[in-house]
């Protein structure tokens, strides 16, 4: 990847087809490999998911139909088809897909999947914490604070926050001596026992 292309993540706001293709367990697992770790054929991403390259290649045709991946074509050879993810971030906001039950009940399957994804990273993270320098097991983790703010504020920290990850996102290198690839979660959500 050039460095313009770095410096400018693409990105796509999901559409109500989108949206509904997505909301699929292989589905999001296929667009996550290709965005950590680049272009790959089918039969590689079965592999690396323990899934068959059948469905895998199903799949991406799937996601390809909607524009979320698309042919590598400086890589493809023959009947050897390289895919790699057409964006580098996703986004939405629930309120895109009021109008739509369908696409509505695919972002609340989505944001569910983030939820067992966080908790499958946590508990993977904490069987093997203790084998991890000192420097990452100080750096990794989790915490958390309580607020009382209306919805504008709660908005303005959100994209306040975004900007910092995207920062930090763009000015990533690979080949940094000690760098690891970290997934980070960002949530907020009402402490709906507290509520008045």
């Amino acid at each position: 990847m050039g460095n313009d292309e770095k410096a400018t993540p693409r990105e796509v706001r999901l559409d109500h087809r989108q949206v509904r293709v997505l909301a699929h367990p292989l589905r999001m697992r296929l667009l996550g490999a290709l965005r950590t770790n680049g272009p790959a054929t089918a039969t590689a991403l079965a592999e690396l998911l323990d899934t068959n390259t059948g469905a895998t290649s199903y799949h991406l045709r799937q996601l390809a139909e909607v524009g979320l991946v698309v042919e590598d074509p400086d890589r493809g050879s023959g009947r050897q088809r390289w895919w790699q993810a057409a964006h580098d971030v996703t986004s939405w906001e629930p309120t895109d897909f009021d109008d739509d039950p369908d696409a509505r009940a695919a972002i609340q399957w989505i944001h569910g999947d983030q939820v067992r994804l966080l908790v499958e990273r946590a508990e993977r993270w904490l069987a093997v914490e203790h084998e991890w320098s000192p420097a990452w097991r100080d750096a990794f983790g989790m915490g958390d604070i309580f607020l009382t703010i209306p919805a504008h504020r709660m908005e303005a920290l959100k994209n306040e926050v975004w900007q910092v990850l995207e920062r930090y996102h763009d000015e990533a290198d690979r080949a940094e001596p000690g760098a690891e690839p970290v997934h980070v979660f960002l949530a907020g959500y009402p402490m709906l026992e507290g509520r008045r």
